[in-house]
């Protein structure tokens, strides 16, 4: 299972919290790549949702891990 930016951009407008099920159904209903639905097929389930796309992929940058200032511009 690899993950990459443009995999993940797939999942940020998922219905969170979500399980992998559902995570699935969205894939596939939102068109997402094969490469999205064979990860999460490759994910653990527990049963209990996951809360965001850190906890699928623990290394997913957010607004923080940039150097860019909204406020300059």
């Amino acid at each position: 299972m690899y993950w990459t930016l443009e995999l993940a951009s797939h999942l940020e407008d998922a219905p969170w919290p979500a399980t992998k099920d559902e995570l699935i159904d969205y894939g596939i209903r939102s068109g997402a790549p094969v490469e999205v639905i064979e990860n999460l097929q490759g994910l653990e389930d527990d049963g209990e949702p996951y809360e965001n796309i850190e906890e699928i992929w623990p290394d997913y940058p957010t607004k923080d891990d940039f150097f860019f200032n909204e406020d300059e511009y």
